[in-house]
């Protein structure tokens, strides 16, 4: 099988693939996001570079845009449409790209969700920073401001006093994007852990995220500490139930408990990592990646 990883040499995640690929017999080569070319006329619906082309499988292992600029927009839209003309010719693209557009936008993602039935926190998006403190008050005097596209934590600000609120609204960084889409949820006392479950086809692997003493944020990259767990099956229900609903193979699904006990979902990554998941199940990840590819 041809196996073309769409991500950065250099990545842990992409050298995992690669090791485990060509282990189990694949030929596989590393495809940068910024690599990708097409050629309409002449040469109709070609794609590079050649090992992209001749792929019998893409696996995505990388955000399709990581420029924090005005092209980021235009990165995203045309590395998605050349995504999805490969998976029309019929090559399997994992995760597709209508599950990774959902998945980059948290409003459409958990939109897409809370459609579904799926329990969502409570959720504000607004266009202009005007309408922030509305919002704020609606949730309850406690959000969290969240980039639209983002990951690992960045970009988050926790809203939970008048005086937090006066001081990201009056932030230079905020005073210069007056007309800024601003994305707020609602703050979930969480003990200080969540749970990300990753969901590879029906396959489900979870650990704990505990945040670091003193911080509310959970993300490992961002101090979290990874824990074993043992998710209650009600959870591995609705963290599947959450990456098909997005139409995503493999996803990571965070997690928290509300005052109940229940699970709501905060938001759903699909193109997600295992570096701390690997470390505290053992579980080899990569490989249990490739043989879900192989069993098509």
């Amino acid at each position: 099988m041809r196996v073309a990883v769409v991500g950065e040499p250099v990545g842990w995640h992409v050298g995992r693939l690669m090791e485990r690929l060509a282990a189990r017999g694949h030929e596989a080569a590393v495809v940068r996001w910024p690599d990708i070319t097409a050629s309409l006329g002449a040469a109709d619906g070609s794609f590079g570079p050649a090992a992209l082309a001749a792929a019998d499988a893409v696996l995505v292992r990388g955000m399709p845009g990581a420029t924090a600029s005005d092209a980021r927009l235009e990165e995203v839209v045309f590395r998605m449409d050349a995504l999805a003309l490969i998976a029309a010719r019929g090559t399997r693209v994992i995760n597709s790209p209508r599950a990774l557009e959902s998945a980059i936008d948290k409003y459409l993602s958990l939109a897409r969700l809370a459609a579904a039935g799926v329990p969502v926190p409570r959720t504000h998006v607004v266009q202009n920073v005007a309408q922030v403190a509305a919002a704020w008050g609606v949730l309850g005097g406690d959000c969290v401001v969240k980039p639209l596209f983002g990951s690992r934590g960045r970009g988050l600000h926790r809203l939970d006093s008048r005086t937090a609120l006066t001081t990201w609204l009056d932030h230079p960084e905020t005073r210069q994007r007056p007309h800024a889409i601003v994305y707020l949820q609602e703050f979930i006392q969480h003990g200080g852990w969540d749970a990300r479950l990753f969901v590879l086809g029906t396959d489900v692997f979870a650990m704990r995220r505990r945040a670091a003493a003193g911080d509310w944020r959970t993300n490992i990259a961002r101090g979290g500490q990874p824990e074993p767990f043992a998710a209650p099956q009600s959870w591995i229900d609705l963290a599947l139930r959450a990456a098909a609903t997005l139409e995503a193979e493999i996803a990571g699904v965070d997690l928290v408990q509300v005052a109940d006990g229940s699970p709501v979902i905060l938001e759903v990554n699909a193109v997600p990592g295992w570096q701390a998941l690997q470390a505290v199940t053992g579980i080899d990840i990569a490989d249990r990646v490739v043989g879900y590819v192989e069993a098509g």
